[in-house]
């Protein structure tokens, strides 16, 4: 069964209960914990909220009346959930030379620590920056997808501790048909700009947490067309073809002209 998780923009908020959550779960540093709830009730820092696998992103957006019921006379703000997206089709996984890097049984892409020499050889391959190196060991560190809960059949812990639910877990097909549901409901209350970013049109080939985005993807650090590094392979060996025989034919060349001397 190819896991998945829905996240709508339009009903996260900013509870640093799911970032508690993951921390807890994968034994992360408690002083992480208190900096995310600091800034929950801050927001006007306009800053990210990091763990070691998630990062909470504050987005502000200009008063516009009539716009989604906001008030006129405030500002509006969105949330997101940035981690891991498990792409499809994992840069990640293609650049790592160790094997550490593998695709689960439910489709999600996990990092073998064990196994990981810390190349970073992933980190320039994610196209969203999400995999990072461990500053203490030098490994490569992601969101897991809570790979061990789901071998024994939980859901993730940021899914199962969300407050309101923004982040829905469950098969891929049936999440995409929900998430396809809930952007005719977003339209129909005024929010038109709503949107599904789950790129399968690209050499990524969609994602297994995807998002409903408002307004820009960018600004939620979701490029528009996002694609693996290996697609540019190809080119690049054609280029190194053509210098190697440009190479190799003016040897040729002045080997000829240095024999009729």
């Amino acid at each position: 069964r190819r896991q998945g998780q829905a996240k709508p923009i339009s009903t996260a908020s900013a509870n640093a209960k799911i970032i508690i959550a993951c921390e807890k779960h994968h034994h992360l540093s408690s002083r992480v914990a208190a900096d995310s709830i600091a800034a929950s009730v801050r927001p006007a820092m306009q800053e990210w909220v990091t763990t070691v696998y998630n990062c909470l992103k504050f987005v502000e957006h200009p008063p516009e009346i009539g716009h989604g019921g906001n008030s006129p006379e405030h500002a509006s703000w969105t949330f997101s959930s940035d981690v891991c997206k498990h792409c499809e089709n994992a840069g990640c996984l293609e650049a790592c030379p160790t094997g550490s890097i593998v695709r689960t049984e439910f489709g999600s892409v996990y990092v073998q620590p064990d196994i990981c020499n810390g190349c970073s050889y992933c980190v320039v391959a994610c196209p969203f920056g999400v995999i990072q190196r461990n500053k203490e060991d030098g490994r490569a560190f992601k969101c897991t997808f809570c790979y061990d809960r789901q071998k024994v059949g939980l859901i993730p812990a940021c899914a199962h501790a969300c407050p309101t639910e923004s982040i829905k877990f469950g098969t891929l097909d049936e999440l995409r048909v929900e998430a396809k549901r809930r952007i005719e409901d977003l339209h129909s209350m005024g929010m038109a700009d709503a949107a599904l970013y789950d790129p399968v049109d690209t050499s990524i080939g969609g994602l297994h947490a995807f998002f409903i985005t408002r307004g820009d993807p960018r600004q939620y650090n979701l490029p528009p067309q996002p694609e693996i590094p290996t697609i540019y392979a190809k080119q690049g060996w054609k280029s190194a073809a053509v210098g190697a025989g440009m190479l190799a034919f003016g040897t040729l060349l002045a080997f000829l002209g240095g024999g009729r001397r």
